[in-house]
Order: C-alpha cells, then sequence, then structure tokens
C-alpha cells in the first residue's frame, strides 16, 4: 500500500486495533489450559490485547471451560478451529481472527511467566520475528532452570522459534502466508526460516519466558521426540538449497550414546532424556525414508 492510499478510515481503523493478539491453538487442553489462561490474563501489560483461543476439536470440555473466561473477560475470545487439523492449522486459523497489530504465540499446556507479554512487544520493536526462551523443569516439580531459547544449531541451518513462545509482526507474517499445515511437526522452524529468508529480522528475547511443560511417561516423551524428529528430513527438502546441512557427526555420536548409555536406564533422572534422544533419531530416520533424503 502507498503512503497516498491510507485513509483516513484505514488510520482509525488500526488505532482502534489491539497492539498485539495472542494465538493459543489447542485440542483436548484440560486441565492444563486454565493455569495459562490464568496467566496469560495475569499480564502486566496495561496496552489493549486480546486473547485468541483456537480451539481445534476439543471432545473433553476445553470449549466449555473456554467459553467460561471469555465470558468472565473481554479480551478473551474463543473461536472454532477444527476445519482444518493441526497446530500450524489452528494458529493459521486464529490469526485469520486475531485483530492486532502483531501476533504472539504460545500453547495451552504451557505457564507463560510475569512480564511475558511485555517482553515480546518490547522485542518486536526492533525485530520481525522474536523467539522467547523456556524453562524445562519448574512445572515437573523442579526448581527453575535456567532461560533456554529454541535450537540455534540443532538443525544445521537458520536460528528458529517454536511456536509455544514466537512473536511476530502481522505484515510480515502475512507476507509469508502464516504457518504451513502440511508439515507434520516442525511448522515453526519453518516459519522462522521462511521470515529470515525473506529478509525479515530474528531476535531472541531472554525475558520472555516460558514454563514448558515436559510430556510425561516413556511412551509420550517417544512419541513426541519421534513427531519432532520426522520434520527434519521434509525441512531438508525444502532448504537444502538455501544452505541447510546434515551434521553426520553429530548424529554418529549421538547414535554412539544411545548404545553406550543404555545399561543406565534403570536410572528415572536418565532415561527421559534418552528415550526423547531415541525418539528424535528414529524419527529422523523414518523421515529420511518417507521423504527420500537422508537426514540422520
Amino acid at each position: 500500500m502507498k503512503v497516498e492510499d491510507f485513509s483516513v478510515a484505514d488510520e482509525q481503523d488500526a488505532i482502534h486495533r489491539p497492539l498485539i493478539s495472542v494465538v493459543m491453538p489447542v485440542r483436548n487442553g484440560m486441565p492444563w489450559m486454565e493455569h495459562q489462561l490464568r496467566a496469560l490474563l495475569a499480564q502486566d501489560f496495561l496496552g489493549d490485547w486480546e486473547l485468541v483461543v483456537a480451539d481445534n476439536g476439543s471432545v473433553d470440555g476445553t470449549r466449555r471451560c473456554a467459553d467460561e473466561w471469555s465470558e468472565r473477560d473481554a479480551r478473551v475470545r474463543v473461536i472454532d478451529a477444527s476445519a482444518r487439523r493441526g497446530a500450524g492449522a489452528a494458529r493459521n486459523q486464529g490469526v485469520q481472527s486475531a485483530l492486532g497489530l502483531n501476533l504472539a504465540f504460545c500453547d495451552a499446556d504451557d505457564v507463560v511467566q510475569p512480564g511475558w507479554l511485555s517482553a515480546m512487544l518490547a522485542a518486536l520493536a526492533d525485530a520481525d520475528l522474536v523467539a522467547g526462551v523456556f524453562d524445562f523443569s519448574s512445572l515437573e516439580g523442579g526448581p527453575k532452570s535456567d532461560p533456554t531459547p529454541a535450537s540455534t544449531q540443532q538443525l544445521g541451518f537458520l536460528p528458529f522459534a517454536l511456536g509455544a513462545n514466537l512473536a511476530v509482526r502481522r505484515h510480515a507474517f502475512d507476507e509469508v502466508q502464516g504457518f504451513c499445515e502440511t508439515l507434520p511437526a516442525g511448522e515453526d522452524v519453518d516459519l522462522s526460516w521462511r521470515l529470515q529468508l525473506a529478509g525479515h529480522s530474528f531476535a531472541i528475547s531472554t525475558e520472555a519466558l516460558v514454563a514448558k511443560r515436559e510430556h510425561v511417561g516413556s511412551k509420550a516423551t517417544f512419541d513426541a521426540a519421534w513427531a519432532y524428529g520426522q520434520c527434519a528430513a521434509p525441512l531438508y527438502v525444502r532448504y537444502r538449497a538455501e544452505g541447510m546441512r546434515r551434521k553426520l557427526l553429530g548424529a554418529a555420536k549421538a547414535w554412539i550414546w544411545l548404545v553406550a548409555t543404555s545399561p543406565g536406564l534403570v536410572k528415572p533422572a536418565r532415561r527421559h532424556q534418552w528415550v526423547r534422544t531415541l525418539g528424535i533419531r528414529a524419527g529422523r530416520v523414518a523421515g529420511s525414508v518417507r521423504h527420500c533424503a537422508f537426514f540422520p
């Protein structure tokens, strides 16, 4: 849009739009969703903002609970995002309903920490895409861990944000047409890379902290890691021409570590990391076969 084409009506519309919309996809989010809702609505941000809960076909009372929160707080809007399944699709449908000039994303089973929303907006003043940081232990009963950003090296390419703690300027999100809905996982990585390759700036905010809820039990841990591992090969197919590289030495070391440490699996503290690493590596092998692209 040219400057001279910007009408008074457009200007008034921009003034009345929320400064930021938080989009939270959810499918069967009980009981953890209420913890997240409580944390979001307790944010100290004084500007105009909204929360869009994008229900992706819940059958466990999530929609009823979200509607009750919406009735109590006008900042909360609940939409039916079940037309297309998947986290990326739910986020896109949430954005279609969102009014904000900026966008932030979080997950229903995590807990944003005090100051999260203010930190995201502060970081967006100097960047188009912002990745927050995570505390991976406190929700499981352990002490708070040091703030940890999303991996910047694991996939051998550009840094990325995770959909559980991500903010982006609305115009940039619209320019790249949002999240990819065909990837089984890694749609947040893909969005981060497409934005950066399109010339948009990336930053990490160490003040935008989210307490991440880890998967409980070996099967749930393995399944989540498997899904994440499978996204590596299709991402490699998309981005190898742009510079994404395989880390064969790192893959070999990971498999050697899995074999060498397997006798210690009787210790629960080690078992979680071992199962997660196995899931990622096995998922990468499966993804490599499925997409005919070797990314171990």
